[in-house]
């Protein structure tokens, strides 16, 4: 069957007009992960169905041999797009299709989809969206679907494209951090929920979407949690979009009492339930366990692939040597052992764990993960999960400004969805490294929320540019700790960056334009007073890119050490950064000098992207760049000068001689990192008695991260005199008041009178010019 131009249909039924006639059915990389059943009647506009498809047609050949045509690029469909249709049907969320387009007609402005993971929400979700949209010819906007994680929206739009056979980064696009992959042609675009709050900050009504999809909200991100709030007053103001919030069947009570009781599709599980299995816990720890637990798996030789949940990135990476270096001795006739990571670290690499097979392989994958995968990249083919059942998380302390590294049991919630990924036509098995009095004893119900954890500064500042002075005006699943909202303000008033009424001041609103941290957006503007742009701009770059370092084979430590010496600074990490960037690009961003160095290309390509973004800010905004003076004593000076502007709140003080460093605003003792260019450089010098650092996490070594050394009267003379007047008791507090003493005694001195002549002039006009500076 062959439908009029113009008319709207499900993605086998008739065209619209062309969107894109130059774009063409995506060759992209197939996702696994589809299957479950049934077909629900098809949509044709708001309100109207069609009776419901006979099975027995082919829709590849059409009903009189003619080819369907694709509504949104106005091409025929290719051969594929059948090929994922019929996989698409049978996901159990194909069932509520009927439904949900009908809520999404009616006149409710919210939709709650409650389901369990793997059961295609995250896919089909959108694409019905985009359906509807298109059934109103965009009139009130496109399609926006906010993933809590970057590499996750990055994934889904890639699948969704191949499915709805389009071109990537054509209508189907994403945006996430540091790169935009959507065109004016984009019609559906995946994107990290910190990107969509962003963009309100210039669209406060989104007004280019006439849907948004908030995708898993149970994860309770930051932003996630704001934007429900804010979409909700949105919606206020904006009767005709639509907003809908997907999320596991745990939190769905409480997203339907907060969103004020909105209909509700709830999507069925993907097949009967896995076997569960306790395991007391391991006495040798629960990586050798969970490593040993792979190994028995694969012995046995039952068919199908194994998902390891694990606490951290240090702990997966270990995880993978360790199953790898067992693997290489077991025998052949078992068959290949595939082993994949898969945190934010990987990147792109993430996309493997969708590769398929050959049919004739008996290859079995092992995916290695932590908290990204508890909802995020469902795997059809998965048959075995083990759960160690703990995870690390940073949790932000504001008292003492610093984050600590807890490594605690997951909840309950996420153990449920960690096991529901065994689920499937198959039921396969969940062993959980942990016992049953464990699971009831220990486990919270449903995970923190991550706004009780993070530091809100940065949420702060963006709120102020909302002209959301009070924050009590916005709307939170769980409000904020008054005290953490305390000392966000206090942290933002000491940066200059409000008024005295507290709302944004010009620095404040300049620093929101920024997509940094408020600490590193002072430090940048104040680069502009002191003429070092082109240094603090690489700097800023460099620190928000992931550690370019990377470890080096054991057999090449000493080697790579030499080379890296060379690349350190004298006069701290923060310019050895710099160093690095600057060697990186002069070399052309050759691999192999990053192999010789030990340092990561993809970390350092990605801060070239970062450098290039602040550029373009500060461009927009009419900021002055300065020329390059890398190396210069001045210039040196002048960065320190930059930093300790943005930076005072982090500086420590060695208060013995040996390296023990207490923080200023805290008594937490910390010591220099390993790779600090302090301790690398060769022969061994006095270690520096003051220093500024740029973050501090209490964990097991205690180690501050990137330092460099300051010296206290410019601090004195850069940093807010009531921050220092508000510093706990302390020796360094001392020194520091009484510095300030003197500098402000040197201040009250009557200036001499110069005589007059010919020199006297010279000065005069050199004092002149530093004043116009």
């Amino acid at each position: 069957m062959r439908a009029s131009v113009g008319q709207h249909r499900d993605p086998l039924g008739a065209a619209s007009p062309p969107a894109c006639p130059c774009s063409t059915g995506a060759g992209i990389p197939a996702m696994a992960g589809c299957g479950a059943p049934g077909s629900p009647p098809r949509q044709s506009g708001p309100g109207s169905t069609l009776e419901e498809e006979e099975e027995d047609d082919d829709p590849a050949l059409g009903c009189d041999g003619d080819l369907e045509v694709n509504p949104y690029d106005g091409l025929p469909f290719s051969s594929r797009y059948y090929e994922l249709l019929r996989q698409r049907r049978e996901l159990p969320v194909w069932t509520t299709k009927y439904s949900f387009m009908e809520h999404l007609e009616g006149n409710s402005g919210i939709v709650l989809v409650s389901g369990p993971p793997g059961t295609g929400k995250s896919t089909q979700i959108p694409q019905w969206c985009a359906e509807y949209a298109l059934s109103l010819q965009f009139a009130h906007g496109l399609v926006a679907c906010t993933q809590p994680h970057s590499l996750a929206a990055l994934s889904l739009s890639l699948r969704v494209a191949d499915e709805m056979d389009l071109n990537l980064g054509h209508e189907v696009g994403y945006c996430v951090p540091h790169e935009d992959c959507c065109t004016t042609e984009t019609i559906l675009r995946y994107c990290s929920d910190e990107m969509l709050l962003r963009e309100m900050t210039s669209d406060p009504l989104l007004r280019q979407y006439g849907v948004v999809v908030l995708d898993e909200a149970q994860e309770r991100t930051v932003p996630t949690d704001v934007l429900l709030g804010l979409l909700k007053d949105v919606l206020r103001q904006r009767p005709a979009l639509k907003v809908v919030v997907v999320t596991s069947p745990a939190m769905e009570e409480r997203l339907r009492t907060f969103c004020g009781d909105p209909p509700v599709v709830r999507v069925p599980g993907p097949g009967p339930p896995p076997q569960l299995l306790y395991r007391d816990p391991p006495a040798h720890g629960h990586v050798t366990a969970a490593c040993q637990a792979v190994l028995d798996i694969h012995r046995r030789q039952e068919p199908g692939h194994i998902l390891l949940f694990l606490a951290s990135e240090q702990e997966i990476s270990e995880c993978c040597r360790a199953i790898q270096t067992e693997a290489m001795a077991l025998n052949p006739g078992l068959g290949p052992l595939l082993v994949l990571p898969l945190h934010p670290g990987v990147g792109r690499a993430a996309q493997k764990v969708y590769e398929v097979p050959e049919e004739s392989s008996r290859e079995r994958r092992v995916i290695v993960t932590h908290w990204l995968a508890d909802s995020s990249f469902s795997l059809g083919t998965v048959r075995f999960v083990i759960d160690s059942g703990l995870e690390l998380r940073n949790v932000y302390n504001p008292r003492i400004r610093a984050e600590s590294q807890v490594l605690r049991p997951i909840s309950k919630s996420q153990a449920e969805s960690r096991m529901q990924r065994a689920a499937g036509s198959l039921p396969g098995t969940c062993l959980r490294l942990y016992s049953e009095a464990f699971y009831e004893q220990h486990l919270p119900p449903s995970p923190a929320p991550h706004v009780s954890e993070t530091s809100l500064s940065r949420l702060v500042l963006l709120l102020k540019r909302l002209d959301i002075a009070d924050m009590g005006q916005c709307d939170f699943l769980d409000r904020p700790a008054p005290e953490s909202l305390m000392q966000a303000l206090e942290d933002l008033d000491y940066l200059a960056a409000l008024d005295d009424d507290g709302n944004l001041s010009e620095v404040g609103i300049i620093m929101s334009e920024f997509p940094l941290d408020p600490q590193l957006a002072k430090a940048l503007i104040a680069s502009c007073e002191f003429d070092c742009v082109e240094e603090m701009v690489s700097l800023a770059a460099m620190l928000t890119a992931s550690p370019c370092f990377v470890p080096p084979s054991t057999h090449l430590e000493e080697a790579v050490t030499m080379r890296q010496r060379a690349l350190l600074h004298p006069d701290g990490d923060h310019f050895t950064l710099i160093n690095i960037f600057n060697a990186f690009q002069q070399h052309n961003a050759d691999e192999v000098w990053c192999r010789k160095h030990a340092v990561s290309g993809e970390a350092l390509r990605l801060a070239g992207i970062v450098r290039a973004e602040l550029l373009e800010v500060m461009q927009r905004i009419e900021l002055p760049v300065s020329p390059p003076a890398f190396g210069t004593d001045a210039n040196v000076l002048n960065i320190q000068r930059a930093l300790i502007s943005g930076y005072f709140l982090k500086v420590a003080r060695d208060i013995d001689g040996s390296g023990n460093y207490v923080m200023l605003t805290h008594k937490h003792v910390a010591h220099l990192p390993p790779a600090c260019c302090y301790l690398l450089r060769q022969p061994p010098q006095r270690l520096p008695p003051w220093v500024l650092y740029h973050e501090f996490t209490i964990s097991q070594d205690n180690c501050l991260r990137v330092v460099s050394e300051i010296q206290p009267q410019m601090l004195v003379e850069l940093a807010p005199q009531y921050y220092l007047s508000n510093l706990p008791p302390s020796e360094s507090r001392d020194l520091l008041m009484e510095l300030r003493e003197k500098v402000v005694a040197a201040e009250d001195v009557p200036a001499v009178p110069e005589p007059l002549g010919e020199a006297a002039g010279e000065d005069d006009e050199e004092r002149e010019v530093c004043v116009l500076q």
